[in-house]
């Protein structure tokens, strides 16, 4: 298993906000203030010209609470610097059009909407754009030739938590001159590391395991400072940039992030082993299995395997459906990453979008359930799944 800084991790979580109140608070003070007023023209060119960081106007980000939110969001991920959004899409999408207007190759099970946005929507600006599945990796590199210079891959997936190797597929992007991008959402910076590993910047949607409680929606990019500044210009234009009060209320919670995600890792991990036993399942998928096909990618490159598990039925879309309407401590739900248990059906939510040969193509059968692991008791979570299943 690739080291563990959980120790510096936990620290960082709760200092590198770096703000120093003169009242006294332990936490950055939430400036809800839309403009900010300067004793001089000179002093307000320091902030203009970008001599000095300073508040000046929040939808461009220069916002006091929102600076402390993404020193703390750089440090966690070990980046030089944070851009906070108000959504994952948010931060998606400046990526693309800040760094991917040449193409963009997206590959693997990414979010519906990351898929909806390269496969789609950039190609109605022109924008070209390859979605390689895990097995077409080979053509990675035909891709690259054709000149994208933006590689992004979500790993672990969703929903089938598929893993990619990290380090190999930003050393085969560097070699042409690109970028690679990671979506560290479902491992999140507790778990894996993508900057250490090669990978030039990290996306996350902050509203699952960075927020942890279901109450946020926002985004972040982390990285150098040099990629981020051409990022800053499409937050502020397309107006995407985080609100204080949400930067305040995800500060708040990235200061339990590490005993909140080793909490989510022990109850999956028991969670995904009793269904690897159980009798009505026919597949229980989640990288801390030694049988899961991508296991020892998952020792090597991650520091803890996530809170999420998905289970394969063993039957068709309709009893699947029943066992996830029988769960009583599992909702139904989409989204995922908080303090409760949540249980979806791709097929009727995060993929129902797409055609059923297409997502057979996918490997997302109709029997699916991915089970967001929460914090309560995994007993009792195992439990619940049992007296459904039964």
């Amino acid at each position: 298993m690739a080291e563990s800084r959980d120790g510096a991790m936990a620290t960082r979580a709760i200092h590198a906000h770096g703000s120093q109140d003169p009242h006294g608070s332990p936490h950055a003070p939430i400036y809800n203030t839309t403009t900010f007023a300067f004793t001089s023209t000179a002093d307000l060119l320091e902030v203009v010209e970008g001599r000095r960081s300073g508040g000046l106007y929040t939808r461009y980000g220069l916002n006091p609470t929102i600076f402390a939110l993404e020193r703390t969001l750089a440090s966690l991920e070990g980046g030089e610097a944070a851009r906070a959004f108000t959504s994952g899409m948010g931060a998606i999408a400046a990526l693309f059009f800040a760094h991917g207007r040449d193409g963009v190759v997206c590959i693997g099970d990414a979010y519906g909407g990351t898929l909806e946005l390269a496969g789609e929507q950039l190609p109605q600006l022109g924008i070209p754009s390859w979605l390689l599945l895990g097995h077409e990796l080979e053509r990675l590199d035909e891709a690259l030739n054709d000149g994208a210079k933006l590689v992004f891959v979500e790993t672990p997936t969703n929903p089938a938590l598929e893993l990619f190797d990290i380090a190999t597929i930003a050393e085969r992007a560097h070699a042409h001159g690109a970028l690679l991008a990671v979506d560290n959402t479902f491992a999140s910076p507790v778990n894996q590391q993508p900057l250490a590993l090669g990978a030039d910047l990290v996306m996350h949607s902050a509203t699952k395991f960075l927020g942890g409680h279901s109450d946020l929606t926002a985004g972040a990019l982390i990285g150098p400072e040099a990629l981020l500044e051409p990022v800053q210009g499409w937050r502020k234009n397309l107006g995407s940039t985080i609100a204080p009060e949400t930067a305040a209320l995800l500060s708040r919670s990235l200061r339990t992030l590490v005993v909140r995600v080793r909490q989510h890792n022990e109850n999956a991990q028991a969670v995904a082993e009793a269904m690897a036993r159980h009798p009505a399942i026919a597949r229980s998928l989640y990288p801390g299995l030694p049988d899961f096909p991508g296991h020892d990618l998952a020792t090597r490159q991650m520091n803890g395997f996530g809170g999420i598990v998905t289970i394969e039925v063993d039957g068709d879309g309709a009893a699947a459906a029943r066992v996830a309407d029988r769960l009583q401590l599992f909702q139904l739900a989409p989204s995922l990453g908080g303090a409760e248990s949540l249980v979806t059906q791709p097929r009727t939510t995060t993929h129902h979008d797409l055609s059923e040969a297409e997502r057979a193509r996918r490997g997302i059968t109709d029997g699916m359930l991915r089970l967001s692991i929460g914090l309560e008791d995994g007993a009792d979570l195992i439990a619940d799944l049992e007296r459904a299943l039964a």
